[in-house]
C-alpha cells in the first residue's frame, strides 16, 4: 500500500507483514518495524515502538485515515494505485473491529458476492450490537472469525476483494467453480 500525508506529495510504501492481538509488523519504505499496540475503547491506544510509548488515536473516514500521535495529527490517503483499485469497485479491502467485542453473527461466507451496504458481521461491545457492512460491492475473499469469538480493536474480521468484472454486485451467494 502507498500512503501520502495530506499536503505532501511524498509517497510512503507501507505493508502490514503480520498482526496479532497486540503486535504488528510493518515494512515501511523497506525497513521492518515491530510495535506493540494496546487499544482502548475510544479507538485509540498506546503504541510501544523503539522503547518509547505513544498515546495514539486513529479513525478511518471514507478515503482518509486520521492519526493523532501525541500533539501531532496526520491525515493519510491511499496513493493513486490504491485509488484506482477502489474505482474498480472496492472501497475497503478489510472489515475490521471498531472496538474490542464478541462476534455475534457472521452473515457471509468465503466466495459470497456482496453489495454496498450489505450487512456482513454483527459484533457486541459494551452491551451494544454493531452491524458492520460492505462499503461497496465486493467478493468475500476470507472470513477470519466465527460466531462467539472475542476480537480486539482493529482485528481483521473479513477480507474482501473487488467483484468480478461481469458482476453487478447484486447477487449474493457462494461462487461456483
Amino acid at each position: 500500500m502507498k500512503l501520502t500525508r495530506e499536503g505532501d506529495s511524498h509517497e510512503i510504501d507501507a505493508e502490514v507483514i503480520s498482526r496479532d492481538s497486540s503486535t504488528i509488523r510493518v515494512r515501511i519504505g523497506g525497513r521492518e518495524v515491530i510495535a506493540e499496540f494496546s487499544p482502548n475503547a475510544d479507538g485509540g491506544g498506546i503504541l510501544a515502538l523503539g522503547g518509547q510509548r505513544y498515546q495514539i488515536f486513529g479513525a478511518r473516514r471514507k478515503e482518509s485515515i486520521f492519526v493523532s500521535v501525541g500533539p501531532a495529527s496526520f491525515e493519510f490517503r491511499p496513493a493513486e494505485a490504491a485509488a484506482r483499485r477502489r474505482a474498480r469497485g472496492l472501497a475497503a479491502a478489510e472489515i475490521t473491529a471498531p472496538m474490542p467485542g464478541k462476534v455475534l453473527k457472521v452473515l457471509v461466507r468465503d466466495g459470497d458476492l456482496v453489495e454496498a451496504g450489505q450487512a456482513l458481521v454483527v459484533i457486541e461491545a459494551m452491551k451494544m450490537e454493531t452491524t458492520l457492512a460492505a462499503e461497496s460491492a465486493a467478493l468475500v475473499k476470507h472470513v477470519r472469525v466465527e460466531e462467539g469469538q472475542t476480537v480486539d480493536h482493529g482485528a481483521v474480521l473479513i477480507e474482501l476483494s473487488p467483484p468480478p468484472p461481469a458482476s453487478s454486485g447484486r447477487e449474493s451467494g457462494p461462487l461456483e467453480s
